[in-house]
């Protein structure tokens, strides 16, 4: 879509409505959740992000919030390790 008209004789500028990626850069997938601990998307949906419909993304963003507490619990440092066996 173009963006009605340039200011001051400068040419308009171009535009996309489409839902635009949680993406912070800070791409880390958390071992056990498997969600990037940056954006809370799966891999999967980072994949697939480009070749969503607005609808497909607009449901995962939706999502997002509720995932955030995923990551937020105790992982039990060195004694959950031991007993997860790693």
């Amino acid at each position: 879509m173009m963006d009605g008209q340039g200011n001051s004789g400068e040419p308009p500028i171009w535009t996309r409505d489409e839902v635009q990626s949680p993406c912070i850069q800070i791409c880390v997938v958390h071992p056990e959740e498997r969600i990037c601990t940056g954006c809370l998307r799966s891999i999967d949906e980072i994949t697939g992000w480009s070749k969503m419909t607005d609808g497909e993304r607009t449901a995962i963003m939706e999502e997002l919030p509720d995932r955030a507490g995923l990551l937020r619990k105790r992982r039990g440092g060195r004694a959950a390790r031991l007993k997860r066996g790693k």
